[in-house]
């Protein structure tokens, strides 16, 4: 049966293609051209061809921010999905007040980040900061520092923060793959003796698989977008301590006038994020078609938990 106005579905999604073009495609068709020039965005451009890229795979800090986005990364990993994960088994666990328990762990993912920085600087302070107050109260006033300008604890500062705002984020998204798990298969995991923890673990965080790698790819790749705690917190410092590529570049751009240089590092960090989502999403799929690829009688790789007998049957399915 043929469509009798072919060019409908175009007509509709154009809308959309126009705001993704205007937003997305011509900024990133600008400042790849501005990435070959020396410009300071007032007088005439001058092409440089690849030698702002040059100066940034040289440029010892730009090299550094990417060692401390991955460290920042691999913390967050932590303290953002792995909490988020345990909290919403305690969610799932918990039979009286999971309600407001929820609601108190998403409340700061809808404060503006702005606002949390602002929050938590007044946490950190090293004179009248609620956390060097805690210290000294509890008698371990050598504990006390200052915490944003220390090189060993500014960047571990920040990750706790970030933990304490998107933890609850990915709660969120695991409370909802969790519900979705079938309440045979945990009963007879209950049946065989296991314990509730074993439960959890070996039952049904293997069933909500797909939704932890959906989760991991949220966190890495918003983990080399962060911007916007790590420049009121600390803005880079101390000593580039917690400088990030996002910060270094604005920095470039902003307080230094180097447009040119910031663009090259802003094309060098989109195609990393491009990069790392690619592959991501490409293991992921590997991973989708071993689990439909058919399985013989005796691939012991199809059992999901070796606590239930029951589980065997059942095949991960991702939470939409």
């Amino acid at each position: 049966m043929r469509a009798h106005r072919p060019f409908a579905p175009y007509l509709f999604i154009a809308p959309a293609l126009i705001v993704f073009g205007f937003a997305v495609l011509v900024p990133f068709v600008f400042t790849g051209a501005f990435s070959l020039t020396e410009w300071d965005g007032y007088s005439d451009a001058v092409f440089v061809g690849v030698d702002n890229y040059l100066r940034a795979f040289g440029d010892a800090v730009f090299q550094q921010s990417f060692v401390n986005v991955v460290v920042y990364i691999l913390v967050t990993l932590v303290v953002e999905v792995l909490v988020g994960l345990v909290l919403a088994g305690l969610a799932i666990s918990v039979k009286r007040g999971s309600l407001w328990f929820r609601v108190a762990i998403f409340t700061p993912v809808m404060l503006p980040m702005v606002v949390v920085a602002v929050l938590w600087s007044f946490v950190y302070n090293p004179d009248f900061g609620l956390l060097n107050g805690a210290l000294r109260a509890f008698g371990l006033e050598d504990w006390t520092r200052v915490w944003l300008g220390d090189e060993q604890t500014a960047l571990l500062a920040i990750c706790v923060v970030s933990g304490w705002v998107y933890a609850g984020f990915y709660m969120t998204i695991f409370y909802a793959a969790l519900r979705q798990v079938p309440a045979e298969v945990v009963e007879a995991a209950r049946l065989d003796g296991a314990k509730e923890s074993t439960i959890f673990w070996r039952v049904r965080v293997p069933i909500i698989r797909k939704s932890i790698e959906v989760a991991v790819l949220l966190c890495v790749t918003g983990g080399f977008q962060s911007f916007d705690l790590f420049y009121v917190l600390t803005n880079g410092g101390p000593y580039h301590a917690t400088e990030i590529p996002t910060t270094y570049l604005v920095q470039a751009v902003f307080h230094t006038g180097e447009v040119g240089y910031g663009s090259a590092m802003a094309v060098v960090l989109t195609a990393v994020i491009v990069a790392i989502g690619l592959i991501m999403t490409t293991l992921r799929h590997r991973s989708d078609r071993r689990d439909r690829a058919p399985r013989g009688p005796g691939d012991d790789t199809a059992t999901l938990a070796p606590v239930s007998p029951a589980a065997p049957a059942l095949e991960p399915e991702m939470v939409r």
